[in-house]
C-alpha cells in the first residue's frame, strides 16, 4: 500500500483573481453515462492480476486438494460452500473497489466560469490544484497515479489499481475483510489435513503424489498466513480511520481538523450506508451515504 505525499501539491489562494483560471484549459466533456472507471496503471494492473491469480490458486489447493478427495461428504460439502462463498465475496469487493470511481474531483474546473460561479465572499480560501487544474473541496488530495483529485482521499493501493477515498472504501474494507477470511479458513483446513494424512495413508489423503501434496499445502499455508497478517492490519487501519473521520493522508500529514466531529456510529454509517442492515456485508450493495454537496469548499 502506498501513501502518496501530496503536500506540495496544494496551492492555498485567497482571492479568485489569484487563481489564474486563464491557465486552466476548459474542462473534458464528461464520458457516457454508465462509463467504467479504470486506471491504466502497469503496475497496479499487475498487482490486481496476482491477487486473483493467488485467490485461484487457493480455491485450487482447497478443492481438489483437500476437499474433493475427503471421504467426509459433510465436512467437504460445507467447507466448500463457506469457502467458496467467501473468495466470490472478496473478488466481487476487489472488482467493486478496482472499478468504482473513488470520488474524483473534475478536472480542469478551474476557470474564470466556474471561479465566478462560486460567488466567493472576500476573504474566503479555496485549494486549487496545480497538477489536474483543479478547484478542490476540503479534504481532496491529488494522486501521482490516477492523476486526479480525489475527496477524503485515504491512500493509492496498487493491489486494487485504485485510490481509495470516499465513494469506494467500503469495497475495499470488505475484499481485506473477506480476504482476511479466507486466508484464516485455509489455514484452518490445512491443519486438519496435515493431522489427517499423518494419521491415514498420504497416496489416500490427496488425489496427487505426497511430495505435490506437500509442496502446495505448505505454498497455501505460506500464502494464507502473510495475506491473513497483512489483510488484518489494513482492515484494523482501515476501521479505525473511518471511526476517527481522519484518512491516512491526513493522519500522515497530522492535518488540523476543520471538519465537524461525529460519533464513531455515524462515521460507520457515513461509509457503509444509512441505515444499518445486511448491505454493509455485501459488493454489491451501494450505500447511501447521505453525502453532502462534493464542492463544498474551506471558509
Amino acid at each position: 500500500m502506498m501513501l502518496i505525499p501530496t503536500h506540495h501539491f496544494r496551492d492555498i489562494e485567497r482571492k479568485p483573481e489569484y487563481l489564474q483560471p486563464e491557465k486552466c484549459a476548459p474542462p473534458p466533456f464528461p464520458g457516457p453515462a454508465g462509463t467504467m472507471w479504470f486506471i491504466r496503471d502497469g503496475c497496479g494492473i499487475a498487482c490486481a492480476i496476482v491477487t486473483w491469480f493467488l485467490v485461484l490458486y487457493a480455491e485450487f489447493v482447497v478443492l481438489f486438494v483437500m476437499l474433493i478427495p475427503s471421504r467426509d461428504y459433510v465436512y467437504s460439502v460445507i467447507n466448500g460452500i463457506v469457502f467458496n462463498l467467501l473468495a466470490f465475496l472478496a473478488l466481487a469487493s476487489h472488482c467493486r473497489a478496482m472499478l468504482t470511481d473513488p470520488g474524483a474531483v473534475p478536472k480542469g474546473n478551474a476557470t474564470k466560469e466556474f471561479i465566478e460561479s462560486l460567488q466567493l465572499k472576500p476573504g474566503q480560501v479555496v485549494y486549487k490544484c496545480p497538477k489536474c487544474c483543479s478547484i478542490k473541496p476540503d479534504r481532496a488530495h491529488h494522486c501521482s497515479v490516477c492523476k486526479r483529485c480525489i475527496r477524503k482521499m485515504d491512500h493509492h493501493c496498487p493491489w486494487v489499481n485504485n485510490c481509495v477515498g470516499e465513494n469506494n472504501q467500503k469495497y475495499f474494507v470488505l475484499f481485506t475483510m473477506y480476504i482476511a477470511l479466507i486466508s484464516l479458513h485455509a489455514l484452518i483446513m490445512v491443519g486438519f489435513h496435515f493431522l489427517h494424512c499423518f494419521e491415514e495413508d498420504w497416496t489416500k489423503c490427496s488425489s496427487f503424489s505426497p511430495p505435490t501434496t506437500v509442496i502446495l499445502l505448505i505454498l497455501l499455508c505460506f500464502e494464507a498466513l502473510l495475506f491473513l497478517i497483512f489483510t488484518s492490519v489494513m482492515f484494523g487501519t482501515q476501521v479505525h480511520s473511518i471511526c476517527t473521520d481522519e484518512t491516512g493522508i491526513e493522519q500522515l500529514k497530522k492535518e488540523e481538523r476543520r471538519w465537524a466531529k461525529k460519533t464513531k456510529w455515524m462515521n460507520m454509517k457515513a461509509v457503509f450506508g444509512h441505515p444499518f442492515s445486511l448491505g454493509w456485508a455485501s459488493p454489491f450493495a451501494t450505500p447511501d451515504q447521505g453525502k453532502a454537496d462534493p464542492y463544498q469548499y474551506v471558509v
